[in-house]
């Protein structure tokens, strides 16, 4: 995941282990499916070990609560999809 430190106080993390989402988020196959992201939001697949999820070609700013709004939906979603729960080892 890259954020900023600002960025991961604004969009909490779902559970005290689990994923974050930040400006980029990588989330391996092994986890799941991606769904569908809202727009502009763009998933890149990194071979066949996993998804990086872009949510903004532009650079994604703590400031602009566009993107905050956008990072929260997209964890809302990857959270209902279970992709954000702590993995046991």
């Amino acid at each position: 995941m890259v954020s900023t430190n600002l960025t991961l106080n604004l969009i909490p993390k779902p559970h005290e282990n689990g994923a974050r989402v930040g400006w980029m988020t990588y989330i391996s196959r092994r986890r799941g499916t991606v769904p569908p992201p809202p727009a502009p939001v763009r998933i890149q697949p990194v071979g066949s070990l996993g998804m990086l999820i872009i949510l903004t070609p532009e650079r994604f700013t703590a400031s602009d609560p566009g993107h905050i709004a956008l990072g929260q939906r997209v964890r809302e979603l990857l959270e209902r999809a279970n992709l954000l729960q702590p993995r046991s080892l």
